[in-house]
């Protein structure tokens, strides 16, 4: 049974007993606190814990899901993979234990030809909560299962919570006997290698609070809706289903697996080793394509560094399966045809994913091959001190700055005959991974208890009005202040508040809040921030100018005109770039992220390489014509397919419902799906004035642009210091250039023959420095202070030259000069000082301390610096009382 298959069954199974089916969402969390979808349950959170009201009262979905926590482990166990399918069903208050169980069973041992899975009864085994014997009664009567195939288990294994406060409850765990060649009999208590987990019924009963741990928590009461969430590994069953012995090889998976063994001439199943890396390659390159296809780009940070990081990990992994030259090409078009039966879009969206995928691959294997140089100094440097282990901060260094796996430096200073001290590596990576968890625990700490919400979403959707009215008269539904529903806001008082209807547009698809205000009879507040902190419902964050505000207040909000006017300017600005963009790069340069307010716009878009000033001018002349033809402005309000059906495009990352606002300008030329606010037509927007464009990533583009007004202030300063530079420089505007271009390569060799006369002066005085030499303890010293210079390297050149005329006995030379304000000063020694034990390095350490600041180097040649520029003779003088010592 083809994975593809199994995961039909699951929703035409459930379909049919009026669960609503749901698509999966983006593997891309809505949640704040997550980077990823990691459960099948986690788009359903917000009706389970009652924030916002269940559209449906039961549904079914087969959600994509990403997990990293457990990498390391990955082709090394039959189930951990990065990506992986729970097939789910739910009830929002709907039915609930018993009816969740006979699903279960009915789905499972169905026969495959009347649309089950088909599973022996006899092979299948159940956990419970240990004091949950209403479900062990169901599961005797309803599955007939004997009590020797049910068993308890405790709070570890069979209660979920979500870590935080809120609902939870028991859940019920089926089990798949593999067989005694397995492992050992006696239920999943005993084994759980050959009792293999594929089916979790949690029944949602409780609301816990006090919740410190995965079984230390206080039940508070039961809920007054009781909810259903269970979660089936589509891919457990698959290899179950298919009769192999892990999910690496699947049909899913296999094929990937497969051309790894045959790119790098290694049979699978005759080496371990070899059988992980090739796991990891199958897997690695999967989750990559499936996150990209979500629009998930490489990166340095976030779930673009995840990515970057699966990525890196499948060149390794081919690497030491002996294969250096590009694979990605290959493996990934692989990984599409096993994958697009399911889930369509990875062929669709190939083009974007396979131009992000190779050009990871090609920078990769060139950040190995400068990590190998580095790795080879260190190697030289290593074995030169004498010792035979790397350094763990090298390792470090290697792994964190340049990404290079600590396998492959494990692997290549093993071939240099060196260890690594990995014990030192691990602890510089925990103390990473601590602060990394610091970090999110201090994010997730910070967000507001969304609960507080829950209340006011129950009353319904805030109804926004701001496409029409720039005025609109409302009710004050709720206040919040420090995070709690309070009643009422005085002066002086930051508060959120949450009305019926609004006419102010909350932050979101890239455009800033609107400015603007909310009066009422004895009160005005100022607003800060708009924002949906849960969907469908706004928020206006707000100072309490005067008076005082209570709930069930009227009020009226008044959105800023001017914002308002600039800000459609800006979004409608950022649709005709992407237009433009496209029209002059071709449908790969496809959006990944924007950001708009009044006057500016920001657009990044996938493209890996800089634009050349023309492109640059053509894409921004292709706008302004635009803006010129006065191209209409339409939008209207569609399903989701229609939409698609339409051609307008859908931006990667973003998160759409059913129904969808579509933005045309000009008609299909700017087709986007966009719940923005805009002009009304193409001339409303004035000027685009392109400011910049950088690179933001190997695969990103960034391109700024002000708009309107702003445009038009910008290029009057610009026109402003033209005229300035063609005053003072007495020449014509369209002359500027060559003219700047001469003055340029005068002052450049102006600079030069300065350089040589300097650097002939110092040559000058090397013989008088030589005869300032003087003796102290068999050594040799000039110490002197040589005035201004331009550079530390023309005062290092002095001083390497005077200690190379001082001959072969003992020397140590200590020059200091100001160089560019602040205070230098540098050491060398010669061979026969260093013999007997004089290095520079400490002489300049005390030297930069009596400077105020710091130094050090090698011990032939090193240079202190601070801040005090009077200090440098103490300096000096303290050089000299180091070699007293």
């Amino acid at each position: 049974m083809h994975t593809a298959e199994i995961r039909q069954r699951w929703l035409d199974f459930f379909a049919e007993r009026g669960h609503t089916v749901v698509p999966s969402a983006s593997l891309v969390s809505d949640d704040p606190t997550l980077m990823f979808t990691v459960a099948g349950m986690v788009p359903f959170i917000p009706y389970m814990s009652g924030l916002i009201p269940a559209p449906y009262p039961r549904a079914t979905s087969v959600q994509k899901c990403i997990r990293t926590l457990d990498i390391e482990e990955v082709g090394k166990t039959t189930r951990h993979g990065t990506f992986f399918q729970m097939a789910g069903n739910f009830s929002f208050g709907d039915y609930f234990k018993e009816q969740a169980i006979a699903y279960a069973w009915e789905l499972l041992t169905t026969s495959e030809a009347d649309g089950g899975y088909g599973f022996d009864e006899r092979d299948l085994w159940v956990t419970v909560y240990e004091d949950d014997d209403e479900a062990i009664e169901m599961w005797k009567r309803i599955a007939g299962l004997p009590d020797r195939r049910i068993q308890r288990l405790g709070k570890a294994d069979n209660y979920w919570h979500t870590g935080q406060a809120g609902p939870g409850g028991p859940c019920s765990e089926i089990y798949f006997d593999r067989g005694p060649e397995f492992g050992a009999e006696g239920g999943p208590a005993v084994d759980d290698s050959r009792y293999l987990e594929i089916w979790n019924l949690v029944f949602m009963q409780y609301l816990l609070d006090d919740v410190k741990s995965k079984t230390d928590f206080t039940v508070v009461r039961e809920l007054p809706k009781k909810n259903i969430d269970t979660g089936l590994g589509v891919e457990r069953v698959a290899f179950l289903k298919q009769g192999v012995a892990n999910m690496y090889e699947t049909d899913q998976v296999r094929p990937v697996l497969d051309l790894a063994a045959q790119l790098s001439g290694r049979r699978y199943g005759a080496n371990h080793d070899d059988d992980v890396r090739m796991r990891v390659v199958a897997d690695h390159v999967r989750s990559a394509l499936m996150l990209m296809a979500d629009g998930v780009t490489p990166s340095n940070e976030g779930g673009g560094y995840v990515l970057r990081r699966l990525l890196r990990r499948s060149v390794r992994s081919m690497r030491l399966l002996g294969v250096d030259a590009p694979t990605f090409t290959e493996l990934f078009p692989a990984s599409r045809d096993a994958m697009k039966a399911a889930y369509p879009e990875v062929e669709t969206n190939y083009d974007r994913i396979a131009r992000l995928a190779y050009a990871e691959e090609e920078n990769f294997l060139g950040t190995l091959a400068s990590g190998t140089s580095i790795l080879d100094l260190a190697v030289a440097k290593t074995k030169q001190a004498g010792t035979r282990q790397l350094p763990g901060d090298t390792a470090f260094l290697l792994h964190d700055t340049f990404g290079f796996p600590i396998d492959l430096t494990l692997e290549m200073a093993e071939e240099a005959g060196l260890t690594v001290d990995r014990s030192a590596f691990d602890s510089l990576m925990l103390e990473q991974r601590t602060k990394a968890k610091a970090d999110a625990k201090a994010k997730k700490t910070a967000l507001a208890d969304l609960s507080v919400y829950s209340d006011f979403r129950a009353k319904g959707e805030t109804v926004f009005t701001g496409y029409e009215y720039l005025q609109t008269e409302t009710k004050v539904l709720g206040i919040i202040v420090d995070g709690k529903s309070v009643t009422r806001a005085t002066t002086g008082q930051t508060a959120e508040v949450i009305l019926a209807e609004t006419s102010l547009y909350a932050e979101s698809g890239g455009q800033e809040a609107d400015a603007g205000t909310i009066i009422g009879k004895g009160f005005e507040l100022e607003v800060l921030d708009v924002q949906k902190p849960v969907k469908g419902l706004i928020s206006h964050r707000v100072v309490v100018r005067s008076g005082e505000v209570g709930v069930d207040d009227a009020a009226t909000t008044v959105v800023d005109p001017e914002w308002r006017r600039d800000a459609t300017q800006a979004h409608s600005a950022t649709h005709l770039i992407h237009a433009a963009l496209r029209q002059v790069l071709g449908p790969d340069a496809h959006q990944s992220g924007s950001y708009n307010k009044a006057g500016y716009m920001r657009l990044d878009f996938n493209w890996n390489q800089a634009l050349s000033p023309e492109t640059r001018s053509e894409i921004e002349e292709i706008a302004n014509s635009a803006i010129r033809r006065n191209l209409e402005v339409e939008t209207r309000v569609m399903t989701l397919d229609e939409a698609k059906d339409l051609g307008a495009m859908a931006l990667f990352g973003e998160k759409y419902g059913e129904t969808v606002r579509v933005v045309d300008i000009g008609g299909p030329w700017s087709r986007e799906l966009c719940a923005g606010t805009h002009v009304a037509s193409s001339s409303e927007i004035g000027l685009i004035n392109l400011v910049s464009e950088s690179s933001v990533g190997s695969t990103n583009r960034r391109i700024e642009s002000l708009v309107g007004i702003d445009a038009f202030r910008d290029l009057t300063t610009e026109r402003a210091i033209v005229s300035q530079l063609t005053t003072n420089l007495k020449t014509p505007r369209e002359q500027l250039p060559d003219r700047i271009a001469e003055l340029l390569a005068s002052l450049k060799a102006a600079e030069k023959r300065i350089a040589e006369f300097e650097s002939a002066a110092l040559a000058q005085r090397i013989p008088q420095l030589v005869e300032a030499a003087r003796t102290a303890n068999g050594v040799t010293i000039v110490r002197e202070e040589v005035g201004s210079l331009r550079s530390a390297d023309d005062l290092r050149s002095l001083v390497t030259s005077v200690r190379g005329r001082l001959g072969s006995a003992p020397a140590v030379v200590a020059l200091a000069a100001e160089v560019n304000g602040k205070p230098s000063v540098i050491v060398a020694v010669n061979e026969a000082a260093r013999e007997r034990g004089v290095k520079a390095g400490p002489l300049a350490k005390t030297a930069a301390g009596v400077l105020g600041g710091g130094g050090g180097g090698k011990d032939d040649i090193a240079q202190g610096g601070g801040t005090d520029v009077l200090a440098l003779s103490a300096a000096l003088d303290a050089v000299v009382a180091g070699l007293r010592l």
